[in-house]
């Protein structure tokens, strides 16, 4: 495919899947798979790190130096101020204004509270922050995001770590309707073929942690989910023919032998 670059805020990036980098089974096999996925950019779970790792073998520090662009994540945040604080730690620590903002409201469902995003994301772009939302499949709430600035959207398909896939596609379309800014699926995918009906939505990207760090397989996970990204994609931009009640022949009739 020809270059197609994704702008988000400052960030330029060729490669539309995000990934994470927790929960693999060890830091090699987290970097063999990120190698795989193609990705550029990888989330880092700001309050489940250790900044201050004296080896140099961190997360962070081979991420550094494997050239990846850290997205700083506030996961674990129940609050707006706490997200606004972990927001800021990751700043001072990792010279990024970059952030995806996480305003969990419920233990068991890990579902965002949008009331408290919606005000962390007020405060967070008013300090000069790119703000990147972890948000619900609600297109009123991705509106309002945009509108306070957001520099992109990141609806969930479906719970985090679900692996259930777009379980609402028609509101991510709705949602794709409404805003301008990137559209990225985040959280929920649990298959290459949701990577790609994610893209065929016309989402401008994937972001995934647990389809594969936990796969049997990372690293061949990987890579599937850096080509169902890439075919998604392709197939968005070529435009798949309508949907329609009955059958339309492939072949011309007019011309055929007996006719």
């Amino acid at each position: 495919m020809a270059a197609d670059t994704l702008g988000i805020g400052p960030l330029q990036v060729d490669s539309r899947l995000f990934v994470g980098s927790s929960n693999y089974p060890n830091l090699q096999v987290m970097l063999d798979a990120i190698a795989a996925s193609g990705a550029e950019v990888v989330t880092v779970a700001i309050r489940r790190v250790d900044l201050s790792d004296p080896s140099g073998e961190g997360v962070v520090d081979v991420l550094t130096r494997g050239g990846y662009t850290l997205l700083p994540n506030t996961a674990g945040c129940y609050t707006a101020k706490d997200a606004v604080l972990t927001a800021q730690l990751a700043r001072e620590a990792l010279e990024t204004d970059l952030i995806k903002l996480e305003v969990i409201g419920d233990d068991r469902t890990l579902f965002p509270d949008a009331e408290e995003l919606l005000t962390a994301t007020s405060q967070l772009i008013a300090d000069g922050f790119t703000v990147l939302p972890y948000t619900n499949d609600d297109p009123i709430v991705a509106r309002k995001l945009m509108d306070l600035g957001c520099a992109a959207v990141m609806p969930l398909g479906a719970p985090i770590g679900s692996g259930l896939g777009i379980r609402n596609p028609h509101n991510i379309a709705i949602i794709r309707e409404m805003i301008s800014v990137p559209l990225i699926v985040d959280a929920g995918v649990g298959a290459a073929s949701d990577a790609a009906v994610a893209m065929e939505l016309g989402c401008d990207g994937v972001l995934m942690n647990t389809a594969i760090a936990g796969a049997r397989d990372p690293v061949k996970m990987a890579t599937a989910m850096n080509l169902a990204v890439r075919a998604g994609r392709a197939g968005f931009l070529a435009g798949r023919v309508p949907r329609k009640m009955y059958a339309t022949a492939s072949s011309p009739i007019h011309g055929v032998i007996g006719t």
